[in-house]
């Protein structure tokens, strides 16, 4: 049988996807379940001082407390301003990506923060989980799900994997008060957390798409203005009314504005485009690294100050102009622009004259 060299070689999949621009310059995006897997030491501290910061919504206080002598404590949770005299929840975030988490590492994990709550430097805390790149393996789910065999687990291995371990000063022997002690301890208290659960957490940080990709969340709609403006708005306010008393050679004020339809409108329409602003850096602040709508206020600064210092009729032309200009800039760099508005150009104007960065009626106009 005589093959058609053409017809040899790797055919592609019926169903391949098309390749987009995204592809193109960064092939295809990994899961964060692949993430994690790859994550050096140095990642997996990161991330996990990034974790916590999801769980500053649920605890008075969140501290990163691992590193030596550390109590068995890696990030703790604190319920109240108490502390330790108070509840609190521990989580132990284990750097494992060769393997899951066995007993055989998390049992001495578990000793030692017991033994420190006996000698009285900490208290047993409401829950302690373990998290690893790899998860919890099956053994040590079968522990962490049934208490009591956990328990004897303990008791059973104490010698060979606790006792040694516990403090560099002496080896720690399960005995007297103290054995009375851990014989006490309600062991529900041990639990683990799914990799999933962890990531699901660090979505709701701001560096859950710098760390993972996959694009930014659904953006609010912005809020609506209120009926009165507010002390955040006065002067970017106090700007507008400058401006339109410029332009008609008389006071504008919010007392005979209705005598002036068109103004009346446009002073609404800037309201609006504030309020969007505002809501695009409420939605920074959640959702992406500190710095990132300031950057994009400087962009757009930079891209319109040189127009908002040129010659112009009147206060109303040179603010019409200024927000022209900023709807035209091309932003490039900046990772809010999937989710920028025009309404947030013209809004981020306003803030910027509201901090006196742009001013519509210069005083020697």
């Amino acid at each position: 049988m005589k093959i058609d060299p053409d017809s040899v070689g790797i055919v592609p999949p019926a169903n391949a996807i098309p390749l987009n621009s995204a592809t193109a310059q960064s092939g295809k995006l990994l899961s964060p379940d692949q993430h994690l897997l790859l994550m050096t030491a140095g990642d997996w501290e990161d991330f996990i001082k990034e974790w916590a910061q999801f769980q500053k919504t649920e605890y008075h206080l969140v501290d990163r407390l691992g590193g030596a002598n550390d109590y068995g404590i890696d990030v703790a949770g604190f319920v109240t301003d108490k502390g330790f005299d108070g509840e609190w929840d521990n989580y132990q975030c284990k750097y494992y990506t060769g393997a899951p988490l066995a007993p055989n590492t998390a049992i001495p994990e578990i000793g030692k923060l017991i033994w420190h709550a006996f000698e009285g430097k900490i208290s047993l805390p409401r829950k302690y989980y373990f998290f690893a790149p790899k998860d919890c393996g099956p053994s040590l789910k079968k522990l962490l799900l049934n208490s009591s065999d956990l328990k004897d687990k303990v008791f059973e291995k104490w010698d060979d994997w606790c006792a040694p371990e516990i403090t560099t000063k002496q080896t720690v022997e399960l005995s007297g008060n103290f054995a009375r002690f851990i014989d006490d301890v309600d062991f529900s208290i041990f639990q683990y957390k799914p990799r999933h659960e962890v990531i699901e957490d660090h979505k709701e940080t701001p560096y859950y798409v710098i760390r993972f990709g996959g694009g930014l969340p659904q953006r609010p709609a912005a809020q609506e203005p209120s009926a009165e403006p507010s002390n955040d708005e006065s002067r970017y306010i106090s700007q507008l009314y400058e401006a339109y008393s410029d332009k008609e050679n008389i006071a504008v004020t919010t007392g005979n504005i209705a005598s002036y339809p068109k103004l009346e409108a446009h002073y609404g329409r800037q309201r609006e485009a504030f309020f969007h602003a505002e809501s695009l850096k409420n939605f920074a602040r959640d959702s992406v690294p500190d710095g990132t709508f300031k950057s994009l206020q400087s962009e757009i600064y930079s891209g319109i100050v040189d127009t908002c210092d040129d010659e112009h009729e009147h206060g109303v032309a040179r603010m019409k102009a200024v927000i022209d200009r900023a709807s035209s800039i091309q932003l490039t760099e900046n990772g809010l622009i999937q989710v920028t508005k025009v309404q947030d150009r013209h809004g981020i104007c306003h803030q910027l004259a509201n901090e006196d960065e742009l001013t519509w009626v210069p005083k020697d106009d």
